[in-house]
């Protein structure tokens, strides 16, 4: 074999081995790692739980069983998500020590913005706004205020899973000032304090 063959011969060669692991990493299958789980977006949910006067059982007596739904959208932002939310829940009527009786929480809307933390499909997050309680008179009492403004704050922790899907269990503590009441020892202003645990599945889009 000629000198010029050989020089041939060992340039291809040498060509080859550089070249061909490029052209098999080329056709090689490309992986990329999975997308990071967004809460992104608007959401639309239902809820339901229990209302309570008394802490710390909020199965004892005088709650109520309570049930709603909720609306909201969230903006992730690395991992803090920021939202706002809107819900309105059927209380079943917790009741309340007043003046010379009871009354009796029958229904809540709210308006409450949020923040919290994601750990991927986990959210963790506290809550706080303003909350319109309906109250209804109970044991002993003629007459009460019906629609009554007061604030609201709370956490809870959100499980998300695939297909917009996300289930959550959250505590609000909700207080009420001002509430004026009649009954048989006359006429008092007083302040509630409500307790609401939840549990609630929303969907994501």
């Amino acid at each position: 074999m000629s000198s010029q063959a050989k020089i041939v011969l060992l340039a291809s060669a040498l060509a080859f081995s550089l070249i061909g692991p490029a052209m098999a990493a080329d056709l090689a299958p490309a992986y990329n790692d999975p997308p990071a789980f967004q809460w992104s977006g608007a959401y639309v949910g239902v809820h339901g739980g229990t209302a309570f006067t008394g802490m710390p059982n909020p199965f004892a007596g005088r709650n109520g069983l309570s049930g709603g739904v909720q609306a909201g959208y969230n903006q992730q932002m690395g991992p803090a998500v920021l939202g706002a939310e809107i819900e309105g829940s059927y209380l079943g009527g917790a009741e309340h020590d007043v003046l010379g009786g009871k009354i009796k929480e029958k229904w809540r809307g709210a308006a409450k913005a949020k923040a919290g933390i994601s750990f991927d499909q986990t959210l963790l997050f506290g809550t706080g706004g303003v909350a319109l309680t309906k109250f209804a008179k109970g044991d002993n009492v003629t007459s009460t205020d019906g629609w009554k403004a007061g604030y609201l704050v709370g956490a809870g922790i959100e499980q998300g899973f695939a297909g917009g899907l996300s289930a959550k269990v959250e505590y609000d503590y909700i207080r009420t000032p001002g509430v004026e009441t009649t009954s048989a020892l006359g006429k008092s202003k007083e302040t509630i304090g409500s307790h609401e645990l939840k549990a609630g599945i929303n969907y994501r889009f």
